[in-house]
């Protein structure tokens, strides 16, 4: 990763999104040349000269303090997720040497999946990559994967943008892309040298030219919460709200669970799905 470009990229972005209206920015006669703030626009509000703000966004922090930095994140109204990960950025800058070797877990431990399958709703465990590792039963019902846990291991973002199931699989389609390539974007300032995130990106921007507009936009996000809206080839339109996890002794692995409203349809949906599975999975064991 060219740290210098990612910044320079990525504060540009920022300020192409930012209208003067919404930042405070008095409107003086004339047409303006760029679809959001301008430089000094930006410089002004964060209480740094013209040619300071220059730099910085041409990726050239050295010196640059936190306060500076904060500043400049308030001036272009970055959320959580983008401060954070301006400071990713910023401290792959100031690291001296690569890591060589990327930090995602591909592996489950036995007492992690036991929390899944104690959890009665969908639940699943990924890294930050989205490589989906396991799955509790119900979980595996809903994304049609096999009962024993064979197929559990994928990687989300591959499947969504290059699996012809997926748009099937989401009624929310344009917002589940978005929002996975903005968590491939976070994850990618996390761990720059990732080589396997290296080598997702790479697979996704050479074979979907949708992946790589969104790439270029630089959005950013981290799982936290929200909703799902999904379609089961068996029972029909299902609605979700969802949370995350970070596994505390297991860094680099989210649990995603599901949560569905009581007496809901999807609730019911749902329950008649699981006992399908049980059925079908008594049946085979019968006739093992």
């Amino acid at each position: 990763m060219d740290s210098r470009s990612e910044i320079s990229s990525f504060l540009t972005s920022r300020r192409a999104k930012l209208t003067p209206e919404e930042a405070g920015v008095p409107l003086y006669g004339g047409a303006r040349r760029v679809p959001g703030l301008r430089r000094e626009e930006v410089a002004h509000l964060a209480g740094v000269s013209a040619d300071y703000y220059a730099r910085l966004e041409r990726g050239k922090l050295a010196g640059a303090s936190r306060e500076v930095l904060e500043a400049v994140a308030r001036a272009l109204q970055l959320d959580e997720d983008e401060r954070r990960h301006l400071f990713d950025l910023v401290r792959i800058t100031q690291r001296r040497s690569p890591r060589k070797k990327g930090s995602n877990r591909t592996t489950v431990r036995p007492g992690i999946q036991k929390v899944l399958d104690s959890i009665d709703t969908p639940a699943l465990v990924q890294n930050a990559r989205l490589d989906r590792l396991a799955f509790n039963r119900i979980g595996r019902v809903l994304h049609s994967l096999p009962a024993d846990g064979s197929r559990d291991q994928y990687n989300y973002a591959k499947w969504l943008f290059l699996d012809a199931r997926a748009p099937g699989f989401h009624r929310d389609f344009d917002t589940a892309k978005h929002d996975v390539v903005a968590l491939l974007r976070a994850a990618s300032a996390q761990d720059p040298y990732d080589r396997e995130l290296i080598e997702i990106v790479g697979t996704l921007t050479t074979q979907s030219e949708e992946f790589s507009t969104l790439w270029a936009s630089h959005d950013v996000l981290r799982h936290r919460s929200g909703a799902k809206l999904l379609t089961h080839p068996d029972v029909g339109d299902l609605e979700f709200g969802y949370e995350s996890f970070e596994l505390s002794a297991d860094p680099g692995l989210v649990m995603l669970v599901f949560t569905v409203e009581p007496d809901s349809p999807t609730s019911q949906a749902m329950q008649l799905l699981a006992s399908w599975a049980a059925h079908t999975l008594t049946t085979k064991e019968e006739n093992a």
